[in-house]
Formats: C-alpha cells, structure tokens, sequence
C-alpha cells in the first residue's frame, strides 16, 4: 500500500521535480562547498517551484545554521538535510477529516471557480465511498448552472445520492434539506458544495454564515469540516485565495487539487508553513481515483525520488 501510494505521489509529483529536485541535484553536482554563491542558488530553485520567497529563505538560513553548526560539512549531505528539515516543517498537525462523534460528519467545500472544487468533491466522495462510507451531496452552488449538472453527472457516476434545487434557488434551502436527507437516510458524511463567487468578501461572508447556520441548527456542530479547494496550478496566488477564505469561514483543511498538472507543487510546503492550515487532500489526475489523503513524510519521499 505504501508503495502504491508513493507511485501515485511520484506520478503526480513529476513537473514539480524537473523544477525542484532535478535543480537541486544539478546545484550540488557543481558545488562542494555550502557558501553563499551555493545557497543563493539553492534558494533560487526553492523559489521557482513555489515554496514561496518567505518559506526558501527559511529553509536557506536552516541550512546555513546547520552549516556553521558542522551537521553538515559539505553539499553532498545537503538533500538528506533538506528531506529532514521539511518532513519537521510539514509535520506536526493533523490531517485526519474531523469526523463526528455522531454521523452524519458535515464537510462544507469552498473555492473559487476554476480550481476544479466540483470534480475534488466527486473524488472525495469516491474515496469515502471506498471507504464503506454513506455520501449524500448537496449542490448548494445554486448559482452556477453547469455545478449543478456536473455534480449530478458525478454522482451518478460514483453511485452516491444528490440532494439538489433549481438554478438560482437558495444555497442555504439546499443545504438545510441535504441535511434533512442524510439524517433521515443514515447517512455517514454529507457534503456540501458552495458557489465560487468572491466579487465582494461581505457576500462571500454572508453566504457561507446563512449556509454554516442552517447546517448547525439541523446537525450538531455542523460543518465538522471545511475544506477548501485550491488549484496547485496557481502557486502562490493560492495562498490569497486561501486567506481570502479563511477570514469568511474558518477553514480546517485544504484539498489541493491538479498537482499533477504544475511544477509548481512546492505550494504544498508554502501553505503549511504561511496558514497552519493542514493539507488533506491531494488530487494527482483526471480520474476519480486520482485523489489521496496527504502524508507529509510521503510527500516529502515522492518529490525527492
């Protein structure tokens, strides 16, 4: 299991590795020396794959203490230092779902347009049913007419249940019966897709309190989770977007999807260190399978295979 995991990360993780560990290989073929010339362009490839300007200068002057510190002598020790280092830096935070004490676990989904958030619910929802899970959607995304059909196309297609209104119909009067349902139909895990739109952060805002308040009053402490969906093919204008969000509604998790789509999968180490916000989810392909739940330490191994 753990190699078929670790083939699927590789997999998925192969741009972001021409980008990252391949450069870096490449850095420490020429120096032998850790000096300054060395590490500007160790930071200059961290940079590229999008670990961020904060994160690699972070990572730079580890390695430069460690350096002076003599754990480390010369650049040939420099990858297991740097594995080391981000499984420490990735680590330390949970990535379980927030599941109920009682079911049904309520995982609100929020996104912008664009960052592929109904066929991430598609794929969650997949996963969980392989799990032995009861899944009830609800296609709370009322404004947007090809959410609702795609949503719907994808359950089918999975085999879980829908619960859905016509387009323009109230989000909120979508979730409050999506709560009804899998109450009443046993269910283990409802999720509920919410629309992308973010013209102003006060409709956002109120959107997702009149949604979060109507699941509350129906199931308690509803949404045990919030998951947001985030497009690895963005980089680093994912983490405005993930801010963005969490200050409308507190996000619990992330679900980052087409990495397998982007160089730029050091994202992943940018929003651990910038958010503390947990990384759950990762999308590595096109099917419903391509989705795992995120282990550091695996990621960490896949992206310097």
């Amino acid at each position: 299991m753990f190699k078929n995991v670790i083939n699927r990360l590789s997999n998925g993780l192969a741009k972001t590795r021409d980008t990252f560990t391949k450069k870096i290989k490449g850095i420490l073929s020429v120096f032998r020396k850790i000096d300054d010339e060395f590490l500007d362009q160790l930071e200059e490839a961290l940079i590229s794959a999008d670990v961020g300007i904060d994160t690699s200068s972070k990572l730079r002057q580890a390695l430069q203490q460690a350096y002076k510190e003599g754990k480390i002598e010369t650049t040939d020790k420099v990858l297991e230092y740097l594995k080391s280092t981000l499984k420490q830096l990735m680590g330390g935070i949970a990535t379980d779902i927030n599941y109920s004490a009682a079911p049904p676990t309520v995982i609100l989904t929020v996104g912008v347009n664009g960052t592929g958030k109904t066929t991430s619910i598609a794929k969650l929802a997949n996963l969980l049913r392989r799990d032995n899970k009861k899944v009830i959607l609800a296609a709370s995304d009322t404004f947007r007419a090809a959410a609702i059909e795609q949503l719907t196309i994808w359950s089918e297609r999975i085999g879980v249940d829908i619960i859905k209104h016509q387009i323009g119909a109230d989000p909120a009067a979508v979730a409050y019966d999506a709560a009804e349902a899998a109450i009443s139909r046993k269910a283990d895990i409802l999720i509920v897709d919410t629309a992308g739109r973010l013209q102003t952060k006060t409709n956002l805002m109120k959107e997702l309190s009149k949604i979060n308040n109507v699941l509350t009053k129906k199931i308690s402490n509803a949404p045990h989770e919030v998951l947001l969906v985030l497009d690895a093919t963005t980089g680093q204008n994912a983490i405005s977007q993930a801010n963005h969000f969490n200050e409308a509604i507190k996000v619990s998790g992330i679900f980052l999807a087409k990495l397998d789509g982007t160089a730029k999968g050091g994202i992943v180490i940018a929003i651990r260190d910038k958010l503390n916000i947990p990384v759950k989810f990762i999308g590595t392909g096109e099917t419903p399978d391509d989705i795992e739940y995120f282990d550091s330490d695996k990621f960490v191994e896949a992206l310097f295979e």
